[in-house]
């Protein structure tokens, strides 16, 4: 069985993650990307992403396949445990709020 390592976003990816509070239960991140930034393949248990204001990303995996997504303010989503590296390929900040369960 392979071993998945885990990439924890605030430490790769610290220039878009800030950690807003952590707990034994759920871990607060704030995440911000410029237009046309790319940041540092990362990891996430699963968690719920909360868009603050209209984004359109695109997320790279690790087995090389990306997906074209986009958000709009104030959707909610929620994702299983996964790696992936984001993109933003809109024309504005990207701004909104993870919260990773544990």
């Amino acid at each position: 069985m392979e071993k998945k390592i885990f990439l924890d976003a605030a430490k790769v990816a610290s220039e878009t993650y800030k950690v807003y509070l952590e707990n034994d239960r759920v871990r607060v991140l704030e995440y911000r990307v410029q237009p046309g930034k790319k940041n540092a393949m990362h990891s996430h248990p699963d968690y719920l992403w909360f868009a603050l204001i209209p984004e359109k990303f695109k997320l790279y995996l690790p087995d090389g396949k990306t997906i074209d997504s986009e958000a709009n303010a104030g959707e909610v989503f929620f994702s299983e445990a996964e790696t992936h590296a984001y993109e933003n390929v809109g024309s504005t900040e990207a701004h909104g709020f993870l919260i990773e369960l544990k």
